[in-house]
């Protein structure tokens, strides 16, 4: 860091810790900084359970070097705090409360080196973020306060302008739940490929995953799927359409014999600052076990109450509709999104009815660097196993 820049800087409990023009001008010259940091409230009202109320601060920070004969180096901190402890966090002990999986960490988020070369040739490997596709299958839980990475290896390339094949090898998984938890870090031994091909008629996307776990053999499986979307201009309208369907088996240290399917359909149309969407999701359960997605952001599909976060052995279907818009309102404004959908979740015959949720959010992107959401959610079950809860979220996010 060059001596203009650490003037701007304080010292305070062993951190660096830099005002934004001080980041500016260092990544002018050195690299990218990075300081991603987000404050939140979010309250839980569950039937059975003490409410919980939880105000916790995340801050990610962390340094990128600048390119060098296609290569780059990376490294990133991420503390979470929490400013209270009326909830369980799922290792604080406090099981009378409702769930709110956002424990106090500090740890190393990201350590990893990039390569880039021609024909969209890239490697990276080492501890990173990993989101493939719409991140039902493979993502970073970003909505978490401690988001999930992969001790992995990674590699893609363009064989044709069109296609791209990817490659990934995960060695371990760091979950949501920190170095505290039992269920924190799992070994891994998985194998995951995706190509992508655009054509005149869209985007499709094959897939396969060879999950292995050491710490959780039970989530152990195999995947293959395929994914096609597309997009078309009709007018002032703009319909688009994404259709997939998946088959798992047992694989690896899982024990169990099974097989499962899964099947997704969505249609939306966008017209100018409104956007509608109607769709359904089915997730096959064969009354012993459930369609799983362990690697997956889960929190993005079935609602945002969570209820469905592992699938239920008689499986889940889940048909939604929702409605949001979007505008700036007012010149040089940022955006702002409103969003509404509700769902109707029943088992994957859709002959027991699970229950109803509501979610709504707004979202206001006051300048380039920071945001307000407030988003809520409200179960109302009509099977013993899942109770009724509301949840709502507030936060404010700062990003460099």
């Amino acid at each position: 860091m060059n001596a203009y820049a650490l003037r701007s800087c304080a010292f305070a409990l062993g951190v660096v810790i830099c005002t934004p023009a001080a980041l500016a001008q260092t990544a002018a010259t050195e690299g990218d900084w990075i300081l991603d940091t987000r404050l939140r409230y979010e309250t839980v009202s569950q039937d059975g359970l003490e409410d919980a109320h939880a105000v916790t601060l995340r801050a990610r920070l962390g340094y990128e070097t600048p390119a060098w004969r296609g290569f780059r180096a990376l490294a990133e901190l991420e503390g979470v705090v929490q400013l209270t402890d009326d909830f369980n966090d799922t290792v604080n002990g406090h099981t009378a409360h409702a769930i709110v999986p956002d424990p106090e960490a500090f740890e190393l988020n990201r350590l990893q080196l990039a390569w880039s070369g021609a024909e969209g040739r890239s490697v990276v490997l080492g501890r990173q973020r990993i989101v493939l596709g719409n991140a039902r299958f493979v993502g970073n839980v970003g909505f978490r306060q401690n988001e999930q990475t992969f001790d992995a290896v990674r590699a893609s390339f363009r064989p044709f302008e069109q296609t791209t094949l990817t490659y990934i090898y995960v060695d371990r998984v760091r979950r949501i739940f920190g170095d505290d938890s039992p269920q924190g870090e799992w070994d891994s031994d998985s194998h995951i490929v995706q190509a992508e091909l655009m054509t005149p008629v869209g985007r499709f996307a094959a897939y396969g995953l060879l999950l292995d776990f050491q710490d959780a053999p039970t989530q152990s499986s195999q995947t293959y799927g395929l994914r096609w979307q597309n997009e078309w201009e009709v007018g002032t309208y703009r319909p688009r359409l994404t259709l997939e369907v998946a088959q798992q088996r047992d694989y690896g240290g899982n024990g169990a014999d099974f097989g499962l399917g899964y099947q997704h359909a969505e249609f939306s149309l966008r017209r100018g600052q409104w956007s509608v969407t109607a769709g359904g999701e089915r997730l096959e359960g064969d009354d012993a076990r459930g369609f799983s997605t362990p690697l997956a952001t889960l929190h993005a599909f079935e609602g945002w109450a969570d209820v469905f976060l592992a699938t239920p052995p008689d499986g889940v279907r889940d048909l939604y509709a929702g409605i949001s818009y979007s505008a700036t309102p007012w010149s040089d404004a940022q955006p702002v999104t409103l969003a509404v959908t509700y769902h109707d979740f029943a088992d994957d015959s859709g002959s027991s009815a699970f229950g109803s949720e509501w979610d709504a959010s707004a979202r206001f992107t006051i300048n380039e660097h920071v945001s307000i959401e407030a988003k809520a959610a409200m179960f109302d079950g009509d099977d013993a196993r899942f109770s009724d809860r509301n949840k709502f979220w507030l936060a404010l996010e700062y990003r460099l």
